[in-house]
């Protein structure tokens, strides 16, 4: 069976989640790098957008269409991670590889997950983006800025950071 989690998602959504599950995601995710998380959390900038889904990820956009999108390392965002899933309440973060022990504190307090989408699929991934809803703090450029996206079946994703902590890595 192929799970599906639409948004904007509850702590609900993903608590049945264990690392290694495969799912889906319908709805709405937005993309965030480095300098978005360096700009909320040092520069106390708030964020134009609320998030229930995060995409550590740049992704190319040409003539309004998203043609590459394909995850960044998670664990350069990992010093933030734990502050920003406090202060956010994000509850899926997607991205490349693993993260550490404050990442996996933060899903077991705030009841978020972390999940791996497959490096080298950054073609299959924009299939799988229906269209763009907008775009914030562009000045950052095109990979950093905040991207909402409309997602279609996205993934596969895979649980590396279940909402109890457990670190698949």
């Amino acid at each position: 069976m192929k799970t599906k989690i639409k948004t904007p998602v509850e702590k609900e959504d993903i608590e049945s989640l264990r690392i290694g599950d495969e799912f889906y995601i319908d709805g709405t995710i937005v993309t965030c790098r480095d300098a978005a998380h360096r700009r909320f959390l040092e520069d106390n900038e708030a964020l134009p957008v609320t998030l229930s889904v995060m995409f550590h990820a740049g992704p190319i956009v040409s003539e309004g269409k998203v043609i590459s999108i394909g995850p960044t390392t998670s664990m350069r965002m990992e010093r933030y991670e734990y502050d920003f899933i406090k202060r956010t309440g994000v509850r899926i973060i997607i991205g490349k590889g693993t993260m550490g022990e404050r990442t996996a504190q933060a899903c077991r307090e705030f009841g978020a997950i972390h999940a791996i989408f497959p490096g080298g699929c950054s073609v299959y991934a924009a299939e799988r983006v229906k269209g763009i809803e907008s775009v914030f703090w562009s000045d950052l450029g095109m990979p950093e800025a905040l991207w909402v996206l409309r997602v279609e079946d996205f993934g596969p994703l895979f649980v590396s950071i279940d909402s109890e902590g457990k670190n698949l890595f």
